[in-house]
């Protein structure tokens, strides 16, 4: 029967899409969810590594604040173009490109480390510090083509009843795959060195791309908007999409802010751990933690984010912000692993809050420009404030904490320890998102979106594959992921 569409959609008839979500498409999500997070393992593998070598070998908080803005700053400028990418390309397709750019990417890092003296690419004021970097970040942004894409096969290949709680599955997966990446390249770089590492992101990244060749994405064609392909690689039809929706703007700017703040974490949170623990333990530190992503994620895929995602994400960020005000007010190495084991947890109910929002209220067709455009406004924010923290931090926040004048002043609050400065960081951008946060609620905004998200209801499953669907189950989905994975690789 005939179902409401979105505000301001048009029904979607393409004959590209699948006849409807079921058995056999949520057996295929499962495996493009595993091959992912085999790829953004290599990825955030490597990625970690440089951070990790890069700042033992020169001790600086600016390189390491530049190199974490520059990610930022390029996911940023590309995720409009990625998202349009997504829209006009086949999934697999996308994903293939992605892997093979990836690996192309590792493997001229790889030659870099063996054409050069390891001595001339620590050298961050020379040139060939930042052309291995730079290669390193490319094949880490294009990444985030696939995680477009992935964002856009929920959608597709999951009943419209159960994609808060897919959403949650892929935070709990990815918090599986930040386990492995933050102790390996911790123990990495401790045991092997960058050489070596290097050479482990493209063997994994080789076996991820040989394994999605076999991975099936049900999509008997691309899906376009209002029935004609999609022209040029800009905004042409993504303004349009997000500001059918009342509220979803302001969504996306309120995500902006948020990242804002995370600019701030992202520069400084590695700069902090490796004062208090040496690289091997910090990777680890970092593994442990990373539950917190398995846990939150399992506990959206279990219990779904309840009647109103808007309302859950803007109480997660309260809850982020209390936390960023409390994890390193001392120099306590317990107090800043249980901060960083809870932020993570609830970092995925978040990201399920907005992903879950976008898919209910924007039509399928246009959803790849509307991720690629939230992509690129909010990652712009993080790169500002990380070019900025990286210097304020370096030249005046932990020389000013080091002072007598600063233990005088802050002393009572942040107490005495090495890395004083980085925590008066985190407190003074927690306690901005606090504010932020708290005048959210009482936007017009937020109750526009809430009322979208209500009236935009999911189409009621005329199949009855996928209205006889069980509620998922975060672990049997993953083992049952992991099983196609095996049998792919026979």
């Amino acid at each position: 029967m005939s179902q409401p569409t979105p505000s301001g959609a048009a029904p979607t008839t393409d004959p590209s899409l699948p006849q409807a979500p079921g058995p056999r498409t949520l057996r295929a999500f499962h495996q493009v969810l595993v091959n992912t997070a085999v790829a953004n393992v290599t990825t955030s593998y490597l990625w970690f590594a440089l951070t990790f070598w890069v700042y033992l070998e020169t001790q600086s908080v600016l390189a390491t604040a530049i190199i974490g803005g520059s990610y930022m700053l390029l996911v940023a400028v590309f995720g409009v173009v990625f998202g349009v990418i997504v829209d006009r390309m086949k999934k697999k397709a996308v994903m293939l490109l992605s892997s093979i750019v990836t690996l192309t990417a590792y493997v001229v890092a790889g030659a870099m480390y063996l054409a050069f003296p390891e001595s001339t690419l620590l050298d961050w004021g020379g040139p060939w510090f930042w052309a291995f970097a730079g290669v390193i970040l490319i094949g880490g942004v294009v990444e985030n083509l696939r995680n477009i894409a992935l964002s856009t096969t929920v959608t597709l290949l999951v009943p419209a009843d159960r994609r808060d709680r897919a959403n949650g599955l892929v935070g709990a997966v990815q918090g599986i795959a930040f386990m492995v990446t933050s102790v390996f390249s911790g123990l990495s770089i401790g045991l092997l060195g960058m050489g070596w590492t290097t050479a482990i992101a493209i063997a994994a990244t080789a076996i991820a791309l040989v394994h999605l060749l076999f991975v099936p994405i049900p999509e008997r064609g691309v899906a376009h908007v209002e029935g004609a392909a999609p022209q040029g690689f800009g905004f042409r039809g993504v303004i349009p999409a997000v500001m059918a929706v009342p509220g979803l703007l302001a969504l996306i700017l309120f995500s902006t802010f948020n990242n804002l703040v995370g600019g701030v974490f992202m520069a400084l949170m590695d700069p902090y751990g490796l004062t208090l623990f040496s690289v091997e333990m910090w990777g680890i530190v970092l593994g442990v933690t990373s539950f917190g992503f398995i846990i939150g994620g399992a506990l959206v895929a279990k219990f779904g984010l309840g009647k109103n995602p808007v309302r859950t994400m803007l109480l997660v960020n309260i809850g982020i912000a209390l936390l960023g005000m409390t994890f390193a007010i001392r120099e306590f190495w317990w107090l800043y692993g249980l901060g960083i084991l809870v932020f993570m947890a609830l970092m995925p109910i978040a990201e399920a809050s907005e992903q879950t929002i976008v898919q209910r209220v924007v039509p399928f067709e246009k959803q790849g420009r509307v991720f690629g455009f939230a992509a690129s406004v909010e990652s712009a924010a993080a790169p500002i404030s990380a070019f900025i923290i990286g210097p304020l931090a370096q030249f005046w926040l932990i020389p000013y904490m080091e002072s007598q004048d600063g233990q005088n002043a802050l002393g009572w609050l942040l107490g005495d320890g090495q890395a004083r400065g980085i925590a008066l960081a985190f407190v003074g951008a927690s306690l901005v998102l606090l504010l932020v946060v708290l005048l959210a609620f009482v936007s017009k905004p937020y109750r526009e979106l809430s009322d979208a998200y209500a009236a935009a209801a999911p189409p009621a499953a005329d199949d009855g594959d996928a209205a006889a669907l069980p509620a998922p189950d975060a672990a049997a989905a993953i083992g049952e992921a992991g099983e196609d994975l095996r049998s792919n690789l026979r």
